[in-house]
């Protein structure tokens, strides 16, 4: 396991300070950890299981139960192509194998140049749009049908991995 570096130690912990009394505090320092570094890394859920007044092992599993929360460095740009039956059974499994030539990201993982993350989901509660796919936020229905998410992964790599080149 990584260490952190010091600046993300005392991240976590003017986070930590600033919220241990709030009412529900562990979901709020794990949201604010994570909106901070773009993970939940073990440290930190060290220090709010001491804040919080419970285990690791809670803390944990809170982080683990919620698919918001992710405990490793996410890529820039996210992307979630859902698996469930709706949008599998209308193509999503396409979608995925577009996704990973493009980004060269492993699915639920991240690309080596730290520019996408791809996530294969269960269900993103819009089957009547399958299938669905998510990128950075924005929510793309009947993704098969059209080429936005395509157009939208296009350009995150025109204007970030080909302006490292130059």
């Amino acid at each position: 396991m990584k260490k952190l570096n010091s600046a993300a130690l005392q991240k976590i912990s003017k986070i930590v300070e600033e919220n241990k009394d709030r009412p529900g505090p562990t979901i709020v320092m794990l949201h604010k950890v994570q909106d901070e570094l773009g993970y939940i890394p073990f440290e930190a859920m060290e220090k709010i299981a001491e804040a919080a007044k419970t285990s690791v092992a809670e803390v944990y599993g809170v982080v683990t139960f919620y698919a918001g929360f992710t405990t490793e460095p996410r890529g820039k740009h996210v992307i979630n192509v859902c698996l469930g039956t709706a949008c599998y059974v209308k193509g999503s499994q396409a979608l995925i194998d577009d996704v990973l030539k493009m980004t060269e990201s492993p699915i639920n993982g991240t690309s080596k140049d730290g520019l996408f993350s791809l996530d294969a989901t269960r269900c993103l509660g819009a089957c009547g749009l399958a299938p669905v796919c998510v990128i950075d936020g924005q929510v793309i229905g009947n993704a098969n049908q059209n080429t936005k998410l395509h157009d939208e992964i296009e350009e995150i790599i025109r204007n970030e991995r080909n302006t490292e080149r130059a």
